[in-house]
């Protein structure tokens, strides 16, 4: 359990410093980034490009988190830039 909130605060946290938004980011939200970062990512991965199955601890599942991650915190952007 700790390694996988370790692996999506790092996930969270790359995701952050790629929109831009680390500056207005904790680590827990960091950490909450990276984990739904991760399901979307790997979501996207093996249901929309047929990628396989996303798991364990390696540079590929990073990856996956980390994309599916400035996905989720562009979305986030857009809707708060509405309000």
């Amino acid at each position: 359990m700790f390694f996988w909130l370790v692996f999506g605060a790092l996930a969270g946290w790359i995701a952050s410093k790629i929109v831009g938004k680390d500056a207005s980011m904790g680590a827990v939200a960091n950490i909450v980034t990276g984990i739904v970062g991760s399901f979307i990512g790997g979501f996207i991965a093996s249901n929309l490009f047929g990628l396989g199955k996303v798991s364990g601890f390696n540079l590929y599942s990073l990856l996956i988190a980390v994309a599916g991650s400035v996905i989720l915190l562009l979305i986030v952007n857009k809707i708060q830039e509405r309000k």
